[in-house]
């Protein structure tokens, strides 16, 4: 795997792209010179995990022939500090889903991704605890 970034500005603000071809826009808090152009690396790291425990879901329910008409995440987590900088401890991903969908088979398919295929999830593990909550709507 191979990213690239290329600095847009002269302070934070850059541009990361992957072998997709489609840029991702990085930039710092405005508390140390970033001017709100991107995500943050570490909410980008956030972002990956509730991404990719999603494909993983929509896949495991497409292969039971279940499809959710909706189908959000929130993801929280708290930080803590560790020598000069910061790891996630705690993480929560809050998944909201629509349809007609039986929870016992969407749980399943939630630990199913968080336990075993989301390699997000199995990098973060090392410094966290990831845990969720399931809303059906």
């Amino acid at each position: 795997m191979e990213i690239n970034l290329t600095r847009l500005d002269q302070d934070f603000h850059f541009a990361a792209t992957g072998a997709s071809g489609v840029a991702v826009h990085m930039d710092a808090n405005p508390e140390i010179g970033g001017h709100n152009q991107g995500a943050r690396p570490m909410e980008m790291l956030l972002m990956g995990l509730g991404g990719c425990s999603a494909i993983d879901v929509i896949m495991i329910l497409k292969k039971q022939r279940l499809e959710a008409t909706s189908f959000d995440i929130k993801v929280t987590a708290d930080r803590e500090p560790v020598n000069e900088h910061t790891e996630f401890r705690n993480i929560n991903l809050h998944f909201m889903l629509g349809g007609n969908l039986p929870e016992d088979k969407v749980r399943r398919a939630i630990e199913l991704s968080l336990e075993k295929y989301c390699s997000v999830a199995m990098v973060l593990y090392k410094t966290s605890t990831i845990n969720y909550t399931l809303e059906l709507l």
